[in-house]
């Protein structure tokens, strides 16, 4: 069962999508939620389904005090790695915060400090806290809508079905048609791949 605090009341719950997708962003999002909140539809995004997050996304939105969502795109994940990627996508988010939160919770085990406020990593947190399991629908729902956006652009890769994950198919496609911009060339994107030294 999910439970609202683990500290204090302004507490912002952060997590983030597509860490282990070959081409797109990183998005995380941060989400402060009022003390009150309750939802029993509310989950860990991944034991969603699409509709139920569809549906989450709206209630969230209206409901929190405040909300963050923050993409780094492949570029960026190429330069510092995906794990330092990541912590910086919710840097990002929690930045983006209208209200400072007093405490941050994280969903994971690894995290950078930000700003100088006091933060608890939670292995699994999201299945076991309301902001946390927030974050994860919004940072879902919201990488999910630009990987929809760009598949329109590229939709020989399926992304609007495979959001970037290494699936057969998406993988197929790209022995087939090579790589894009989207594609994050410092991931091994076909098992086959090897590094050449240089």
């Amino acid at each position: 069962m999910l439970t609202n605090y683990l500290n204090c009341i302004n507490e912002a719950g952060t997590d983030e999508a597509g860490r282990g997708c070959l081409a797109g962003p990183v998005t995380a999002a941060a989400i402060i939620l009022p003390e009150n909140f309750k939802n029993n539809i509310l989950n860990d995004s991944k034991q969603l389904s699409e509709k139920k997050r569809d549906l989450l996304k709206p209630i969230l939105e209206s409901v929190a005090i405040c909300f963050g969502v923050a993409h780094v795109y492949p570029t960026k994940i190429d330069e510092i790695n995906i794990l330092n990627a990541s912590i910086l996508a919710m840097h990002k988010s929690i930045a983006k915060l209208e209200f400072t939160p007093e405490f941050i919770i994280v969903d994971g085990n690894k995290f950078k400090p930000y700003k100088d406020i006091s933060h608890e990593c939670i292995i699994k947190g999201d299945s076991k806290f309301m902001s946390i399991a927030a974050a994860s629908i919004l940072a879902k729902t919201s990488r999910d809508a630009y990987m929809e956006k760009i598949h329109l652009e590229f939709p020989m890769y399926n992304w609007k079905k495979n959001k970037g994950y290494p699936t057969k198919e998406h993988r197929e496609a790209i022995r087939k048609y090579g790589i894009t911009k989207y594609h994050r060339k410092s991931f091994r994107l076909l098992p086959e791949q090897l590094k050449l030294s240089i």
